[in-house]
């Protein structure tokens, strides 16, 4: 990701726990189009793993993941 792009769509999951990141991040992403960068904030001490394998079996790119200390900051750009 370079400085220009930005997220198409921002969720904010924290204080939900696993499965209900993961299902928001599934339709949040489903409403973007190809290319498109979706940023997930996140607490779930599961949700590193359930976003980055749900990434990876859906043909997603998960661009960076960032430890915010009490959250982490998930940015995942949809493929197509």
């Amino acid at each position: 990701m370079n400085a220009t792009e930005s997220p198409a769509e921002s969720l904010d999951c924290i204080g939900l726990f696993c499965p209900e990141p993961l299902f928001q991040t599934r339709e949040a992403i489903d409403g973007l189009v190809p290319g498109e960068i979706l940023e997930v904030l996140a607490d779930d001490p599961a949700a590193e793993e359930d976003l980055t394998r749900f990434a990876k079996r859906a043909g997603h790119q998960v661009v960076l993941i960032e430890d915010r200390g009490d959250h982490k900051r998930f940015l995942i750009r949809k493929g197509k």
